[in-house]
């Protein structure tokens, strides 16, 4: 008889972002190592990562082994308040889906916490055993959020609730190293696997059709792409508009992504006239590929809060697949991978406008031979291992 596993994600492809993707690629491997040994339930949301990319696909998808049924979510507004409501949303169709359901395993993978929180309820609930995937520290995060008179009592409040939902847990994974020094020393006794994003296998190959010679700098001004979010927690509104106006005449830069800060981001350019900053809204993965092609630069920024410096972004491992030179306002642990793992990569203190300026002189305008990072990283090999240690618990 098979092993039924649950599988809860706010996020899943068709939808951009890195946990949609992540969860895919589990899901792929779960099926390559238990067969048809295993039936895996996705119960996820409609794509709304990004209002201007939502769009309406099959509400359920049924495959050997493999059933995905998507929430529909209406549209609320953005911000904190908006995500409450449609996780509110999601959880009250999780209870009713999975009430019924007779599973051995449940797998959360969770960035805000409430996923993991849910999946814990839901085991419980079915008596099954529990796997959370931890992709952020929502707790130390509060404090980015909100003002400290109110981030308190909301981290005492979240505070128990991510107890209660790790100490129920049978496994709990890490996306970072980062994130060790917080959670052992919260949870002193639990072993944390810790497995990253990876290289997708999309990016695997283009490394290798990445061989064209980058263009020379003084002929034309240097394409410097930045692709992602754009919210408080990247900070581009921040340092790009006047890094923009300072680089006038030597690099053009081009910005693939939505969020929270792209109006306040859109109006400094708008009210410095700067035009060498093109906006383009989120894209598919294919079109994506395109933007990395044209690049000449590849740019990454994390505003400077103390909790971002446990944090490993997913767009690195993409960013080094192509081989181009990777300019980095990053702090922590995010700027000692960089620094040991990838070639030619020139790395600032997050927000500081000389000091970004100074290592963009560092780079050297040319493809590195990054092949052995791909492979190491490569996230087929990653979710291997994972799928692996998910599967332990089934034995």
């Amino acid at each position: 008889m098979s092993k039924r596993i649950l599988l809860l994600t706010f996020f899943y492809p068709p939808d951009l972002s890195a946990g949609s993707f992540r969860a895919q690629a589990l899901v792929e491997a779960l099926q390559r190592r238990a067969g048809a040994g295993v039936q895996i339930d996705v119960l996820t949301t409609q794509p709304n990562r990004y209002a201007c990319h939502a769009c309406e696909v099959d509400s359920a998808e049924r495959s050997p082994g493999l059933y995905v049924r998507r929430v529909h979510l209406p549209q609320v507004r953005e911000g904190f308040i908006g995500q409450a409501i449609s996780f509110w949303r999601y959880a009250r169709r999780v209870r009713c889906l999975t009430a019924d359901g007779n599973y051995d395993l449940v797998f959360a993978t969770s960035s805000r916490l409430m996923t993991a929180v849910l999946g814990a309820w839901v085991a419980y609930r079915g008596g099954a055993r529990l796997y959370l995937d931890i992709r952020d520290i929502f707790v130390e995060n509060l404090d980015v959020l909100f003002p400290r008179w109110f981030a308190a009592p909301l981290q005492l409040a979240f505070g128990f609730l991510e107890r209660s939902a790790l100490v129920r847990a049978d496994r709990v994974s890490l996306v970072s190293r980062g994130f060790l020094g917080y959670f052992q020393a919260r949870y002193p006794t639990r072993h944390f696997p810790v497995f990253s994003n990876g290289v997708d296998e999309a990016f695997v190959k283009i490394a290798a059709d990445m061989q064209r010679a980058l263009p020379d700098p003084a002929a034309e001004p240097v394409k410097v792409l930045y692709a992602g979010n754009l919210g408080d927690g990247q900070g581009m509104h921040l340092i790009l508009p006047e890094l923009a106006r300072r680089l006038r005449g030597r690099a053009h830069f081009r910005v693939v992504g939505a969020g929270g800060r792209l109006e306040p981001l859109r109006e400094a350019l708008r009210s410095m006239g700067l035009d060498n900053v093109d906006l383009f809204p989120p894209v598919a993965r294919e079109q994506l590929l395109e933007f990395y092609r044209e690049a000449d630069v590849l740019f990454l920024h994390l505003n400077d809060y103390p909790a971002f410096k446990r944090v490993l972004p997913s767009k690195l491992f993409e960013y080094a697949a192509t081989g181009k030179p990777i300019w980095a306002g990053v702090a922590g642990y995010a700027a000692k991978f960089v620094a040991t793992e990838v070639d030619n990569a020139a790395i600032f203190k997050p927000c500081d406008i000389d000091g970004a300026l100074e290592s963009f002189e560092r780079l050297t305008m040319q493809l590195a031979d990054r092949s052995d990072f791909v492979g190491r990283h490569a996230r087929r090999r990653i979710m291997d291992e994972m799928a692996q240690n998910v599967m332990q618990l089934l034995e």
